[in-house]
């Protein structure tokens, strides 16, 4: 939030549940009517709030709970003429865990649907309804499908993985910063582009100490490799979101490790 107020964005946070540390107007988005009150009078939403992972409720919790809350913000939102909608999707859409290994690497958003999981079938599901009401309302939608986000503090944990690669090979060794989340939000809220479109979000580089071409000889022996990637490169590309929305991202693990 600091950063979309540090240039010139006013911001009304929401949330189901409010904390003193985190003050908010309190709504419970699987309610339509509360969804369209929140966000009667602004301008764009930056929609974030689903069960954020996998394993964190039962299945079809999951996906009902995550679809109704998308529905519900994307149909109030072209109800009120919101100028932008921004919201979460999720690197999941692209096939993690890759049990079965990806078609190519690095994965692009061409990559998309292969969900595995209702957590990620709800995404791919919130991904059709976005196309569907942005075309109806003319409104631009950005999915951005975040990678795995964690802060400076949790970067110590990175060297305990470097022995044993397969402990992070569910999501290629991927990660983003906190602080670049926020950046691609504001980026997205500010890009010049219509329709719906889907982005992937992840840093610049691998959680790993090893080459990320070593790592893909390693545990995807025989998949295609269609683009470089020169030492530690993610192999979730980023290519797409630094092309349409100017998406660089700024911080990395070996800033703080």
């Amino acid at each position: 939030m600091a950063g979309l107020r540090e240039h010139g964005h006013e911001i009304v946070p929401v949330d189901l549940l409010p904390s003193a540390q985190a003050p908010a107007l309190r709504a419970d988005l699987t309610d339509y009517g509360q969804a369209a009150e929140v966000l009667a009078g602004v301008d764009a939403v930056v929609h974030l709030a689903n069960i954020p992972a996998p394993g964190l409720s039962t299945p079809a919790v999951t996906f009902n709970q995550n679809v109704t809350m998308n529905f519900n913000v994307f149909q109030a939102a072209a109800q009120a003429g919101l100028r932008r909608v921004v919201w979460a999707s999720s690197e999941t859409t692209l096939g993690l865990p890759f049990d079965v290994p990806p078609r190519y690497l690095p994965i692009d958003e061409d990559h998309y649907p292969v969900p595995t999981t209702t957590y990620a079938l709800s995404k791919v599901a919130s991904e059709t309804v976005a196309a569907h009401i942005a075309e109806w309302s003319g409104i631009p939608f950005v999915a951005l499908r975040f990678s795995n986000i964690l802060g400076p503090a949790e970067y110590a944990g990175f060297p305990a993985v470097w022995a044993d690669p397969s402990l992070r090979k569910w999501n290629l060794w991927g990660y983003i910063d906190e602080r670049d989340v926020a950046l691609s939000c504001r980026l997205a809220l500010e890009a010049d582009l219509t329709g719906s479109q889907s982005f992937i979000i992840a840093a610049a580089d691998t959680a790993m100490n090893r080459p990320s071409a070593d790592l893909v000889a390693e545990f995807f022996p025989g998949v295609p490799v269609t683009g470089d990637i020169p030492g530690n490169a993610t192999l979730l590309s980023i290519a797409r979101a630094r092309n349409i929305l100017g998406f660089t991202p700024e911080h990395s693990w070996r800033d703080h490790v």
